[in-house]
């Protein structure tokens, strides 16, 4: 069976990769940018990381500081409004995942109409190209800067729904370690969950290359390797180096393998309780890990040895539930391994929730097929 994989034609990686991005605008002619990013980045004058460098080269902008951490559908159309209202001829993402999603919404739309919703009714739904878009990544974790996937919250059904679409990817992403530096340790800690999560999800997942099997299996040794380093001092710009690839491996590989009941149940709990995706993710790891091991025991042994677990005396059952206590363990040294019932989550939405994640895009490649009562009995053991 034949494969497409997809990744921006262009990425810009390591300490100061955001300087070489103002000659490449340059050389694009991009004239106007529409910069998308969120009202905490703009009060700490990190966004001014980018502003510099678009005077440099007299590239206009207007600056769009609406971004939710759970985007919504409003505020890329809050977004999409000012990009017409300025002129603007691109976007730029500055920030996390949410940041990126909801610019690439604005940019979707931009050139195709309609409203984001209708790009969620399938995979590769747009017919144009978006409007240029370059992101500019502050976390590592979500890989939104390069994906083809988008997130958007519709507020009023409670729900959480992924965009597939080849035609949102950037034409640049810009991964600069030295902007990652200042991130808090709980941001860490879970966009780098959410990392490990996208890669062990693609690693099994049923449309697996031997390419997206490199990238994810390269990114846990990496995200086990660093992680715990990283948020214990975010100024180690050796762990920090080593999350911003492990962050984009992931991403290469979940934007082609796709992902699984981690990210279906994770974004319902985004959508009703409005709640960090990637906690999320580290909450739900481990037990559709567990769900999953029966079908793909061998792949989780693959993924235990990547997590540094000792296999050489281990059937492979015994490995991957090894493997699945070392994303416990990990989860818990970084301070991610809660409970949802802490977070405020009722029983009374389990059902709710577990509905909306079947009928998720991300759960079509989940490489065992669950009933609604097993989605519900998956939630039950996290609470």
């Amino acid at each position: 069976m034949s494969s497409v994989f997809y990744m921006p034609p262009m990425s810009l990686m390591g300490k100061d990769a955001i300087k070489n991005l103002g000659p490449e605008l340059q050389a694009r002619e991009l004239k106007h940018a529409l910069v998308v990013t969120d009202k905490g980045l703009v009060d700490l004058n990190l966004v001014d990381s980018l502003t510099n460098e678009l005077k440099k080269f007299d590239i206009d902008f207007d600056i769009f500081d609406g971004v939710q951490p759970n985007p919504t559908e409003q505020n890329i159309e809050d977004g999409l409004a000012l990009l017409k209202e300025k002129g603007c001829d691109f976007v730029i993402s500055f920030g996390g995942g949410s940041s990126h999603d909801c610019a690439k919404g604005i940019a979707l739309v931009a050139t195709n109409g309609g409203h984001i919703r209708d790009y969620s009714k399938g995979v590769h739904v747009s017919k144009k190209p978006q409007l240029p878009l370059v992101t500019v990544n502050t976390t590592a974790g979500t890989a939104s800067e390069m994906t083809v996937f988008a997130i958007v919250t519709d507020t009023t059904g409670e729900t959480k729904y992924p965009v597939v679409d080849k035609n949102i990817l950037p034409i640049i992403a810009v991964n600069d370690s030295e902007l990652m530096v200042a991130m808090p340790k709980f941001l860490t800690a879970a966009t780098g969950m959410d990392a490990l999560t996208h890669a062990v999800e693609a690693y099994v997942s049923t449309i697996a290359t031997p390419v997206t099997d490199a990238s994810a299996i390269k990114a846990i040794e990496l995200i086990a390797q660093n992680l715990e380093t990283a948020v214990i001092d975010g100024q180690d710009r050796d762990a920090r180096d080593a999350m911003q690839y492990a962050e984009y491996l992931a991403g290469m590989a979940f934007s082609n393998a796709s992902l699984g009941y981690v990210h279906s149940m994770a974004h319902q709990l985004g959508g009703v309780y409005d709640l960090a995706h990637g906690l999320c993710n580290a909450i739900l790891l481990p037990e559709v890990s567990r769900f999953n091991a029966t079908t793909k025991t061998a792949r989780f042994a693959d993924i235990a040895k990547a997590m540094g677990v000792d296999t050489t005396d281990l059937s492979d059952v015994d490995a991957a539930e090894a493997g699945i206590q070392a994303i416990e363990a990990l989860s818990a040294k970084v301070g991610t391994a809660q409970k949802l019932q802490d977070l405020g989550v009722k029983e009374g939405k389990l059902e709710f929730m577990a509905q909306n994640a079947l009928n998720d895009a991300c759960s079509l490649t989940n490489p065992r097929k669950a009933s609604l009562e097993e989605i519900v009995t998956i939630f039950k053991k996290v609470m």
